[in-house]
């Protein structure tokens, strides 16, 4: 199986980690490298929106809490970082858009609220030993403006891909010993606990369901399944790093947690390429599993 894998992302140009469980008998797995430490970006945000869900349901934050969203709140990428006016939010919403389109300004703001030193302690407190928590969406990129010498994104959208591989690869974010990461065993594990409802009460893993059936990225994970399988999922995505973690279920009640963690040498090669590899080698795991 793991030979089988290796020739899908080779043919998309990329190496990989995999790790396919069976929801209810993690007996039952597909492993390939997942026990590496690799870099998760934004697939920190279950973590995250788990984390907002159980404060909520413990009475300790407001769900319709407003946010005032400021220009200078506002960070790089989807959702209300592209609005050009001041938007007033509801917490519940930074966690929709904190899922639904990754949105890095929303899960920046959501993190200030529910505190950025719990996460590390839900990690451990979930039986995550590899899990590593730094920082948030800010520090991100803050980092990545650093390593390149830029003062603000626009500048560093000039410089980027002007830079010689071994810059690239120097950089801390793509480093895990410098920043959020994690192992794709330890991200099925979470994903377990969610959908058992055993990562917190009931409702809590409910709502972090609920959210990540509606994330809009669909060519990833979800690109490799046949129609009838619905894929729940979070992306994560950096310059050469394609990553997803989710749960596809089955009609006839089969439920299989996923991680898949693909890196490109070349950042020439194709998204679309990497992000429909990614869908197969997960499908190709879970049919092996059933």
């Amino acid at each position: 199986m793991g030979e089988r894998i290796a020739e899908v992302f080779g043919r998309a140009g990329v190496s990989g980690c995999l790790h396919v469980t069976v929801v209810d008998d993690p007996a039952r797995e597909v492993a390939v490298r997942a026990d590496e430490q690799v870099v998760i970006a934004s697939v920190f945000k279950i973590l995250l929106v788990l984390e907002f869900a159980r404060q909520v349901v413990a009475g300790q934050l407001d769900p319709v809490e407003r946010v005032l969203v400021r220009a200078e709140d506002r960070l790089g990428g989807w959702g209300v970082a592209g609005c050009a006016d001041d938007v007033e939010v509801s917490l519940r919403d930074l966690a929709y858009f904190a899922m639904s389109v990754s949105d890095n300004t929303a899960a920046d703001l959501l993190l200030r609220r529910v505190g950025p030193d719990v996460l590390p302690m839900l990690a451990a407190e979930l039986d995550l030993p590899r899990t590593r928590i730094v920082g948030g969406p800010r520090q991100l990129v803050e980092t990545m403006l650093a390593d390149v010498g830029a003062r603000t994104e626009a500048e560093f959208a000039r410089i980027f891909p002007t830079l010689p591989p071994e810059r690239v690869r120097a950089m801390r974010v793509f480093d895990p010993a410098h920043t959020t990461s994690s192992t794709a065993r330890d991200i099925t594990r979470l994903l377990r606990l969610i959908w058992r409802d055993e990562a917190g009460p009931p409702a809590a893993c409910a709502l972090v369901r609920e959210l990540m059936g509606r994330q809009l990225f669909w060519t990833r994970l979800a690109a490799g399944f046949p129609p009838g399988v619905r894929v729940a999922g979070k992306t994560g995505t950096l310059p050469g790093l394609h990553l997803e973690a989710g749960v596809a279920e089955y009609p006839d009640g089969g439920r299989y947690a996923v991680a898949v963690f693909a890196r490109s040498e070349r950042l020439s090669t194709r998204s679309i390429d990497v992000d429909l590899a990614m869908g197969e080698a997960a499908r190709v795991a879970v049919e092996a599993l059933r």
